[in-house]
């Protein structure tokens, strides 16, 4: 039941005005990733990466594996080790 505000959190975290999510391709090609499965482990060192404070206070957290067949099981708070990682109060709205 939880969303990223893009044009609110993000767009001000960015300081632009107005923000999107990269097209396929561009995620796809840029991450080795496959589509549907791009996990915040392992994204180009210059892509900041916006985490949600509540993800962080979580004891485990499901994410992709770089495939969609495969998923991960972190600590939330492996998400403060990454790199770019930018911990924000109130990214994900109800």
């Amino acid at each position: 039941g939880t969303r990223v505000d893009v044009n609110g959190v993000v767009r001000r975290q960015l300081g632009s005005r107005k923000a999107s999510f990269a097209p396929m391709e561009t995620a796809t090609g840029a991450t080795g990733m496959e589509y549907g499965g791009i996990t915040p482990i392992g994204l180009p060192a210059d892509w900041p990466l916006l985490v949600d404070a509540a993800v962080v206070d979580r004891p485990h957290v499901l994410i992709g594996s770089g495939t969609r067949r495969g998923k991960l099981i972190v600590p939330g708070k492996a998400f403060l080790d990454l790199p770019g990682a930018v911990v924000l109060e109130g990214l994900g709205v109800n």
